[in-house]
């Protein structure tokens, strides 16, 4: 749990201390340094970061309902039932170990269309509907057999990419994945619908990790760092506006073979071909950033260097001085946009 504790006086005190040392200005966030609660959203970042699928009701199934249902014979319509039996993700595979589940959904089908793909209907309307029948909420009581949020914004930004990022919303450490877009996040996680790895370099760097950790907020047993899209994602300034990137800068390129040599090493540690079943189990990204090795660390720090040079910045800024450059970035791009 954390306390925050705030005394006020007439006025008359101009001294100021914060956690016991004194400081020139107490921001509304209980910070004494860049006030990131000032910060903007920025239109620049809107339509590209999202929460995943809100189901609403048991549409997660186990990989041995998921094997009858992709291998049950063609439905009515002559479609496969991998229509909408899909791979599913949260923000356990990614922290942990994959689970390897399984998710019906039919998107925003009406009741008839879904009723044609047979079994994965009929496991819906015994399994899903009786939950769905005592909820007041309107939508999900009438359309039973479709997700209760189905994040159509999502749907349509990351159609026609292979590829997305994604992060935990809640998780100790911030950590972004790759997931291919056949996959189903669920709202455990925030998804990025960028598939180039520049994107995925600058989100993994440093400085976009004290952002998100200033700004955001926490929660659960652990007081673990949450995520958010509006107040995390859509305020952060990249080093150019996202879409606006200089094609063939090798600054850009810089950042994304970084990237790429930190996922691929990533990957290798996570799942060594002549690993055990046992060792496997602890062969976890949570695991790994909590044990941090040279090789990891160095890997991040080759991202951190390519990202600073990206924004012109010296390599050796400290975390204050990160933040407020970064909120001066904020505040001059907002004001731009205010104009």
């Amino acid at each position: 749990m954390r306390v925050s504790m705030v005394g006020f006086d007439n006025g008359s005190e101009q001294q100021r201390a914060l956690d016991g040392q004194v400081v020139p200005a107490i921001n509304a966030d209980l910070t004494s340094q860049a006030d990131t609660a000032s910060a903007k959203q920025l239109p620049e970042n809107a339509n590209l970061c999202f929460l995943g699928m809100m189901k609403g009701g048991p549409f997660d199934i186990d990989v041995d309902i998921a094997v009858k249902l992709l291998t049950a014979p063609l439905n009515p319509n002559g479609r496969p039932n991998n229509d909408v039996v899909k791979p599913r993700l949260g923000g356990q595979d990614i922290t942990g170990r994959p689970r390897g589940g399984f998710v019906i959904d039919f998107v925003e089908m009406s009741e008839e269309e879904a009723a044609l793909y047979e079994a994965p209907f009929e496991y819906v309307r015994q399994v899903v509907k009786p939950i769905r029948d005592t909820v007041r909420d309107t939508r999900m009581h009438v359309k039973w057999w479709l997700h209760g949020r189905s994040r159509p914004a999502l749907r349509a930004a990351i159609a026609g990419k292979s590829r997305c990022i994604v992060t935990p919303e809640v998780a100790k450490h911030r950590i972004f994945v790759w997931m291919s877009t056949d996959t189903i996040p669920d709202h455990t996680c925030h998804v990025i619908a960028r598939e180039d790895d520049y994107f995925f370099g600058v989100l993994h760097a440093r400085l976009h990790e004290l952002w998100s950790l200033r700004v955001g907020n926490y929660m659960g047993v652990g007081n673990d760092p949450r995520y958010n899209s509006s107040r995390t994602f859509e305020t952060y300034p990249f080093p150019w506006p996202p879409g606006r990137e200089p094609q063939g800068d090798p600054r850009v390129e810089a950042i994304a073979a970084a990237a790429r040599r930190l996922v691929a090493l990533r990957d290798a540690w996570l799942n060594p071909p002549d690993a055990s079943a046992e060792e496997l189990k602890k062969r976890t990204l949570t695991n790994l950033y909590n044990a941090r090795p040279a090789w990891l660390a160095n890997a991040h720090a080759a991202l951190d260097a390519a990202v600073f040079a990206a924004y012109g910045w010296p390599a050796d800024l400290r975390d204050d001085e990160i933040l407020a450059r970064l909120l001066a970035l904020n505040l001059e791009r907002a004001g731009k946009i205010e104009d």
